[in-house]
C-alpha cells in the first residue's frame, strides 16, 4: 500500500483550492477560468463535503463573513452576473447546494440526471413513477407554460404563496435543479428584499445541452465526474466521493476500477494521519516524485 504524507495533500489542496493569497480571484473573468481549471466547484464552502469553491479562492480559507460589505462577497456579484450564461452553468446540484460547473461538464452531469429526450413530456412520466413531488410537477409547468419567472412569480402561479407552503415550495425547486430541470437564469426586485432569483427550463435555455449528454453513457459520466473529483482534492476514500455525488457505492466502485485501469487513479492509498484506504489522482505525483520518497 502507498503511503503519502499528509504535507503532500495540503500542499496539493493549497493549489487547487487557491489558499494561498497570491492566488486570489481579483477578477470576474478570472472565477470563469477557476471553474473551467476546476470542472465544478461549490459557491459557498459546505459543511462535512470538502470541494474547492470561489469564497475561499477568492476571500481565502476563512468562514463566510457576516458582514455584507466583506470583500469576499464580490463573489455574489460574480454569480448573479452571470445566471445562465455561457460562462459557467449555476444551480443547485451537488449535494443541493449552489454549485457552478462548467459547460464542459455540464453534459456530464445531465447525463446521470432523470432527463431522457422530450423535455415538456419526460417529466410527467417521473411524476406518475413517484419520482416528482405534485409542487416540483406544479413549478415545472409554470415555467415551461409562461417562460422564465421569479420566485415571488412562481409562487403565485402554482398557489403555493402562503407561509405554510413554503418548505414545500423550497424542496421543488431544489429537487428540480437537482435534476437539471430548471435552473436561475437571472435576478429581479422582487419580494420583500427586493432580491429574487428567475428561473427558466434547462433544456430550453440550453438546448444544445441535451444532445451533448445523449452522447455520453452513464459510466462514462461517473468517470468523468470522479476524475474531475480527485483531480481536485489530490486524494479522497470512496465513500466521500459517493457521499458528494450520491451514487451507488457500487457504481462508483466500477468507476474506480476503470480510472485505475486506465492508470488515471490510484487505488489502496493510506494518507498519513488518516483512516482508511483512499483514492489519489495521477496528478498527485506529477512533479513531486523526485522531492518525496512514497513508501509502499
Amino acid at each position: 500500500m502507498t503511503l503519502i504524507p499528509e504535507e503532500l495533500i495540503h500542499a496539493y489542496r493549497a493549489q487547487t483550492f487557491r489558499w494561498l493569497p497570491g492566488q486570489r480571484l481579483k477578477e470576474r473573468q478570472e472565477a470563469v477560468a477557476f471553474v473551467k481549471e476546476r470542472g465544478f466547484i461549490f459557491f459557498w464552502p459546505i459543511k462535512g463535503f470538502l470541494l474547492p469553491s470561489l469564497w475561499v479562492a477568492a476571500a481565502g480559507d476563512r468562514p463566510v463573513a457576516d458582514e455584507h460589505d466583506d470583500p469576499g462577497h464580490v463573489t455574489w456579484g460574480w454569480k448573479d452576473a452571470l445566471l445562465g450564461s455561457q460562462e459557467w452553468y449555476y444551480a443547485k446540484v451537488l449535494r443541493k447546494k449552489a454549485t457552478m460547473i462548467s459547460h464542459e461538464l455540464a453534459p456530464f452531469f445531465y447525463a446521470l440526471s432523470e432527463n431522457y429526450g422530450a423535455y415538456d413530456e419526460d417529466y410527467l412520466t417521473i411524476y406518475e413513477q413517484g419520482r416528482l413531488t405534485l409542487e416540483a410537477k406544479q413549478v415545472y409547468e409554470a415555467l415551461l407554460d409562461q417562460g422564465p419567472l421569479d420566485t415571488v412569480e412562481l409562487r403565485k402561479a402554482t398557489h403555493l404563496s402562503s407561509p405554510s407552503s413554503e418548505t414545500r415550495f423550497n424542496r421543488a425547486i431544489s429537487d428540480l435543479q437537482a435534476d437539471f430541470k430548471i435552473l436561475p437564469v437571472g435576478v429581479t426586485s422582487s419580494g420583500a428584499w427586493h432580491y429574487a432569483f428567475a428561473y427558466d427550463i434547462v433544456a430550453r435555455r440550453y438546448p444544445e445541452l441535451p444532445d451533448q449528454a445523449h452522447e455520453i453513457q452513464e459510466n462514462q459520466a461517473r468517470e468523468k465526474l470522479l476524475e474531475t473529483y480527485l483531480c481536485s482534492m489530490g486524494a479522497a476514500s470512496l465513500s466521500q466521493a459517493v457521499r458528494l455525488f450520491g451514487w451507488r457505492p457500487a457504481e462508483a466502485a466500477r468507476a474506480v476500477d476503470r480510472l485505475a485501469q486506465a492508470g488515471a487513479v490510484l487505488r489502496a492509498v493510506e494518507v498519513e494521519n488518516q483512516p482508511g484506504e483512499w483514492l489519489a489522482s495521477a496528478h498527485l505525483f506529477q512533479g513531486v516524485s523526485r522531492e518525496l520518497e512514497f513508501r509502499s
